[in-house]
């Protein structure tokens, strides 16, 4: 068997569907020269459709898998995107090992796509998913086709039936007007249970029928072509459906007309008029005589020529066989399985009626939706969720006409696996489980060749057209093919993907040698449909060309979809192929290039040779292109060997040379002279002029000295903070460029020079070859622009150019201030250029030129270099301007003063207005650059990104709070204390007072951190005040910047300092307006969802939950969830506060600079918290409650504390609603058991702050400002008795509580502070008694002292009595000195009346304090 080894070509793509290879009439583009393996489509997310269909293929462990796709049958309802994705611990074998299993999932998978590339269907076993193609930008920003997901679900309807088959059918549109496009696309579906199943793109399900009980092997589609030859028969259209034992075959023009009546009836979903559709033609034969079938291709209808029809008579009828007249025409049909390996079976027409299937049409309702046909089995339509049958017994199934094996090819251990039949029907290739590819020739019965070594191969064809235009081009040389008269020839490949060795095989067929080969991977699927559009005949196709692919391949690792281009010329043999000798040439003049060779001349001396020897245009062009875009060849040789193409083509006669090549020739020379023009003056060093003066450059840029000044300031600040480094390399030059990336940067068109669309970054090398030297003043300005205008190019081009060169050298025009000086120079001379500026341009209308120059300065990031651009700008337009204006007056004002006057134009003031804004953007910039020199405290990671860069165009387009907005993100990254945006403010407003001194000196002693970097930040926060007076007013700051923390703790809800720095930011806000709205909007969006998890988390456990439930149903730490119902509470008391004083002040005006007046965008948050409704002021009282009852909770870790519990039904219900909606709350008097619950709760809140209280004085290395930094000073004694006063319990309770608390713990001295609170100091006094008591008895009967017992005895014995109930252990602290007892005892006596009942006690108790030793 001969080889012949091709090398296939690049990957690439030409067009915009490269994917879609119109066949027959694909042609070999001339660009093309060899195979090529033309990605054309991508998956969004294969890996994610994997892990639905094969979830034990998917990464984790098997069993879940398992699990997961026994609960789900759609992706919606599995979760399928919230699996977990760690993967188990194991040895790397192992872990490729399973890799490779997964990568292998797309083989145990049925596939089918669209041939018009509408739809794909994935299916395995009971699941399918259908993907559709959008166009999407790549991350690469390329436009490209990627499949996404359509619908996806489970398709069995019968228990264990599994998919076995698919076929995808474009189904041809009906309406005169249409493109070539399908109107639809049905999707066949084959069941092990032998039901065929007819679905939309939507999965809806359309027709079900049930042909034969033994499950469908294969479903195979032909769709008419029209005949390439007068005597070929013509093909009618079929749906062939292979089962074990036999295949059925439906006529296709009705099966078009039922599914188009099902689909019609489907759209319409009306149940009360139901068309008829027609029946459906069938063929039903049991192929008999052979053992097993496992695939089977139908050739279709042929007639045998009288010498093969007498040579059949006599085999089938001997020797007395009549012969008719006419040969009959057969239906042939070829099974591979085994004995035979091969089976040949042919149906003579008319031997077997063809069944009739009626199709019953039945409405989407319960009544109907079971109807079906006994005679014929078919179903009515369903909508997908409906798919259950309600049927309990089978349809009735015809019986199959016999059909015996004609002849085989009998090879008893050879078992066949798939068999494809060529788009011609003439040869198939079958592959088997010896790893053999056979070519049969099915009209003759016979193998003519074999391929070994392809086990699991997977086969398909490519069916390509001869190109006549090729034969015309070439027609008065000697051209290889002969005459270009005739039809075109048309060649036969056949495709092999070896999947075992990873590699796709194009081969020439019948005998030809291998023309392409690629290393695509061991995973990927080969699809070829055999088929087309659906629904065409001799009349409707000829207007057609419908786009459709040949064949493609599926790669699961990569996600792409690629199809094989194979030029015609591929099929010529060596001996005719002009071409072929053409592509030797090239490969040559490749291999030349790419050698080590050294000496140029040589190269350009072969090169030359080779281009000419090249006999095809096309195949020269890209010779030359080869050459142009090699690296190594310099410029003189490029030059020559372009030139000695042209000459050469000159010297031919008119009819033979190709225009096209021609003209390229003519426009790479002109680019290769313009080259070497450029590199010549750049090469040229011009003396420079002595760096101009300020007062020069003033004058330059028409600027009043004060005003030169200040400019000069601003960008100082500037440079000094814009800090940004960029990388160059050392071998990185601004005025080099290489010729290939020239050539490729530019191309001509009518004597006109374009630059093609590329990155920024190419763009500003080509600018960089072109001005850079001229800017630095190292090259003449004059003739380079000469130079350019000369060779093509137009003025806008040269400004884009020049202008992106300009704002993309920030750093290096900053340090040379006379590059300004040589732009003004630079762009005076393009401004007089032809076509500049439009001669019809007068001063009262806006000159587009101008106008790119300040679009280019808007949308820059660059916002010194686009001031610095925009100076120039407005400079040299008001000197044309002044030319202009002279001409036309010179003659009215001869002998005036002019100088004191300036003409005014549109465009003076387009650019005054542009000034003023690149201004603000700078100064703004500049604060966005400032930053703290020196932090100690933790940073998160959401103030380490960075911040991004500003442009006049983003601020148009932020909206009215888009200024704000960016400081605010700047505050947020710097996280310094709002009352720095205070101090800014003070200082701007008037000078150092002693306020400000004092709040200056308090904000370095509360953040020392900051002081380092402050006072630059201070100073650039009030220029940035002066500039921005309305934009950046201190409460719309301030409401931007508690929005920012707000949000970014919604990122994070970890950092609970953020939502307490915007609350803190949030209580800076002045105006009780904005106040109110911005604390109202914060609640709804971010806090009510999250606090009414905490509230019925802590609720369900009934005590301080544990940190992993309040990760799990809150979102963040115990710790965290500490901090933020402290902060809600915070929140609703601002809310409360602003509503009240909201009524004592009136709503701000919000306005706006002059110079941002044109701002478009969202709404602003101050604007939007303005619209906010006015709150129902007890109910934000109701929910403060119940946020406050929560924080203590969590603050103190109480337990057995239910906090809804302490509130009753109406109050419940209240929780989480709207805060401006009227609410029915609680009123009246309550529950006494409520009112126990509540009062517990306060006692232990009390108790329990007292007790942190003594605890933080004993251990004085934690300060509780450090354990919890959201507490300001929170006074929870006084707050739990404001709460009292809510909750309907008596204050003063909590008061007396919270004394008798303070002594416990042996902390007299703020004991007695909080006595003189309490209102009822008499039943405090008995209360205190009893305290003393138990102090008392501690030291007489617990110290077992000689003199305490000798005290006893001398006591009163009622006293003794007393002393003796008294139980010490309820002190919480009984190490107290007596002294501090008897003042207890005293303050006692002095509270309790003479009539008291415990006053002689306390009497007595006295004297027996003062009688103890102290």
């Amino acid at each position: 068997m001969r080889r012949a080894r091709v090398r296939a070509g690049p990957e690439g793509s030409r067009g915009r569907f490269p994917g879609w290879a119109v066949a027959p009439g694909s042609g070999s583009g001339s660009g093309i020269m060899s195979c090529t393996l033309v990605p054309f489509g991508h998956f969004q997310d294969l890996e994610a459709a994997r892990d639905f269909l094969c979830p034990h293929r998917r990464p984790g462990s098997a069993a879940a898998g398992r699990d997961s796709a026994g609960k789900s049958t759609s992706w919606e309802d599995g979760g399928w995107g919230a699996w977990d994705e760690a993967e188990l611990q194991e040895p790397e074998e192992e872990e490729s090992n399973s890799k490779n299993q997964r990568n292998y999932w797309l083989q145990d998978c049925v596939l089918s796509l669209s041939p018009t590339n509408d739809l794909m269907v994935i299916a395995n076993e009971q699941k399918a998913v259908f993907l559709v193609p959008k166009w999407k930008h790549s991350d690469k920003g390329k436009e490209e086709m990627q499949y996404a997901v359509g619908w996806s679900g489970s398709l069995n309807v019968e228990e264990g039936e599994c998919v076995s088959s698919v076929l995808c059918i474009p189904l041809a549109s009906q309406k005169r007007s249409s493109t070539g496009r399908p109107d639809w696309t049905c999707i066949v579906v084959g069941f092990t249970s032998g039901y065929v199943r007819f679905y939309t793109e939507s999965g809806v399900l359309l027709l079900a029928q049930l042909l034969n009980e033994d499950p469908v092997l294969q479903l195979k589609c032909r769709t008419y072509e029209i005949p390439r030859h007068p005597g070929v028969t013509e093909q009618n259209e079929e749906l062939s459906i292979l089962y074990p034992a036999a295949i059925v075959t439906i006529d296709g023009f009705s099966l078009f007309q039922s599914l188009r009546a099902c689909r019609n009836q489907v759209a319409r979903a009306s149940g009360n008029e139901n068309v008829q559709p027609p029946p459906l033609a069938y063929k039903k034969w049991g192929l008999q005589d052979v053992d097993t079938i496992v695939d089977h291709a139908s050739i279709g209808i042929m007639t045998l020529c009288p010498f093969d029809q007498m040579k059949t008579a006599s085999n089938i009828g001997g020797y007395n066989a009549t012969i008719k007249n006419s040969p009959p025409a057969m239906s042939q049909y070829v099974t591979v399985g085994a004995n035979p390996f091969t089976g040949f079976f042919f149906a003579l027409e008319g031997s077997s009626q063809p069944l009739l299937s009626h199709v019953a049409l039945a409405v989407a309702s319960k009544l109907t939706s079971a109807l079906f046909n006994a005679a014929s089995g078919w179903l009515g339509w369903k909508s997908k969720h409906e798919e259950e049958p309600v049927q309990k017994q089978k349809p009735k199934v015809e019986p199959a006409t016999p059909l015996a094996v004609r002849f085989g090819l009998p090879d008893s251990r050879r078992h066949g696996e798939r068999i494809c039949l060529s788009p011609c029907n003439t040869l198939a290739a079958v592959t088997d489980e010896f790893g053999r590819v056979i070519l049969l020739d099915v009209t003759r019965g016979l193998a003519v060749r074999m391929w070994k070594g392809y086990r699991d191969a997977e086969v398909g064809w490519i069916q390509t057209v001869e190109d006549l235009q090729e034969r015309e081009s070439e027609k008065m040389d000697s051209s290889p093919f002969g005459n270009a008269q005739g039809p075109s020839r048309v060649a036969q490949f056949l495709v092999i993907y070896a999947p075992r060795r990873g590699i796709l095989e194009v081969w020439s067929t019948q005998q030809g040698p291998r023309v392409g080969a690629f290393n695509v991977g061991k995973y990927c699927r080969l699809l070829y449909p055999g088929y087309k559009i659906m629904g065409l005949n001799n009349v409707t196709s000829q207007g057609w060309q419908p786009q459709t692919y040949q064949i493609c391949l599926v790669d699961p690792v990569s996600g792409s979809v690629k199809t094989v281009h194979v030029p015609f010329h591929l099929a010529l043999s060596d001996k005719k192929s002009e071409r072929a000798k053409d592509m030797h040439l090239v490969k040559k003049l490749n291999a030349l290039l790419k050698a080590k060779t050294s000496d140029p001349d040589l190269i350009e001396a072969e090169a030359k040779e080779l281009i000419l020897d090249i006999k095809y245009p096309a195949t020269k062009k890209q010779a030359l292109e080869s050459i142009l875009t090699s690296e190594r060849v310099p410029l003189s040789s490029l030059t020559n060997i372009t030139q000695t193409l042209m000459d050469n083509l000159k010297k031919q006669e008119l009819e033979c040379v190709d225009e096209g090549l021609l003209q390229f020739c003519a426009n790479k020379l002109k680019l290769l002279h313009l080259y070497e023009l450029i590199s010549k003056l750049n090469s040229q060093s011009v003396q420079k002029d002595t760096s101009p003066s300020d007062n020069d450059l003033a004058k330059l840029l028409r600027l009043e000295e004060k005003d030169f000044h200040r400019l000069e300031t601003l960008l100082e600040n500037y440079k000094k903070e814009n800090t940004q480094t960029t990388v160059q390399f050392s071998d990185e030059k601004d005025d080099i460029l290489s010729v290939k990336m020239f050539l490729e940067y530019l191309e001509y068109e009518k004597d006109v020079i374009n630059v093609k669309s590329m990155e920024d970054r190419e763009y500003v090398a080509l600018g960089s070859f072109f001005f850079w030297k001229c800017l630095c003043g190292e090259s003449s300005i004059e003739e380079m622009c000469d130079a350019l205008e000369s060779a093509g190019f137009t003025p806008q081009t040269l400004l884009s150019l020049l202008l992106n060169l300009w704002l993309s050298k920030e750093k290096d025009i900053l340090d040379k201030p006379d590059s300004v000086s040589c732009l003004h120079t630079m762009l005076s001379l393009l401004s007089k250029m032809k076509v500049a500026i439009d001669e019809s341009w007068d001063t009262q209308s806006v000159s587009p030129w101008w106008q790119q120059m300040r679009t280019a300065c808007v949308q820059s990031e660059n916002n010194a270099a686009a001031l610095l651009s925009a100076h120039v700008g407005h400079s040299v337009t008001a000197q044309i301007i002044d030319s202009v204006t002279e001409k036309k007056f010179s003659q009215i004002v001869v002998g005036s003063d002019t100088e004191s006057w300036e003409a005014l134009s549109l465009d003076t003031e387009y650019w005054k207005l542009l000034l003023k804004q690149l201004e603000d953007c700078l100064i703004l910039q500049t604060l966005l650059h400032s930053k703290v020199t020196k932090r100690t405290k933790r940073v998160s990671s959401l103030q380490t990104e960075p911040l991004g860069r500003l442009s006049v165009k983003k601020l148009l387009e932020a909206g009215k709070g888009g200024i704000a907005d960016t400081v605010a993100k700047w505050v947020f990254k710097q996280g310094f204390s709002p009352l720095v945006l205070n101090l800014a403010q003070y200082k701007t407003n008037t000078d150092s007072t002693e306020e400000s001194v004092e709040m200056h000196n308090n904000l370095f002693l509360e953040e020392p951190e900051a002081d380092a970097g402050l006072e630059t930040i201070l100073e650039l926060l009030q220029v940035a005040y002066q500039q921005f007076p309305c934009s950046l007013e201190v409460d719309v700051l301030h409401a931007h910047c508690s929005w920012e923390y707000v949000v970014q703790w919604n990122k994070d809800p970890e950092e609970a300092c953020f939502l307490t720095r915007s609350i803190d930011h949030l209580r800076c806000i002045i105006n009780a307006h904005v106040q109110h709205g911005i604390a109202l909007m914060m609640w709804n969006t971010f806090i009510v969802k999250r606090l009414s998890s905490a509230t019925y988390l802590m609720d369900k456990v009934g005590k301080a939950p544990k940190d992993r439930l309040c990760r799990r149903d809150v979102g963040m730490s115990d710790t965290a969830m500490t901090a933020f119902l402290g902060c809600c509470s915070e929140l609703l008391q601002t809310l409360l506060e602003a509503d009240v004083t909201s009524d004592e002040m009136q709503a701000p005006v919000l306005d706006t600079e002059d110079a941002w007046v044109s701002v478009e965008g969202p709404v602003s948050i101050v604007e939007l918290a303005l619209e906010q409704k006015r709150i129902h002021y007890p109910l934000v009282e109701h929910q403060f409650v119940l946020c406050t009852v929560l924080y203590a909770i969590m603050r103190f870790s109480l337990k057995s504390v239910k906090p809804l519990t302490l509130f009753d039904s109406k109050g419940k219900n209240a929780f989480f609603k709207d805060l401006t909606s009227i609410q029915l709350l609680p009123s009246g008097d309550m529950d006494p058991n409520v009112l126990s619950i509540r009062q517990q709760f306060l006692l232990k809140v009390v108790s329990a702050a007292v007790q942190t209280l003594c605890s933080s004085q004993k251990d004085k290395e934690v300060s509780e400002e450090e354990l919890f930094p959201f507490e300001k000073g929170k006074n929870w004694p006084t707050l739990a008795a404001d709460l009292a006063q809510y909750l309907q319990i008596s204050e003063d309770l909590v008061k007396r509580h919270y004394v008798c608390e303070l002594y416990s713990y042996g902390m007299d001295h703020l004991g007695e502070e909080a006595f003189l609170q309490v209102a009822d100091k008499e039943v405090l006094a008995s209360q205190l008694l009893i305290l003393a008591g138990q102090r008392l008895a501690f030291v007489l009967l617990h110290g077992q002292t000689k003199e305490g017992m000798e005290l006893l005895t001398r006591l009163p014995p009622t006293l003794c009595t007393w002393l003796k109930a008294m139980d010490p252990k309820e002190l919480q602290n009984v190490e107290v000195p007596i002294a501090t007892t008897a003042k207890l005892v005293n303050k006692v006596i002095e509270h309790l009346p003479e009539n008291h009942g415990q006053y002689s006690l306390a009497l007595n108790l006295i004297e027996a304090v003062e009688a103890i030793p102290s």
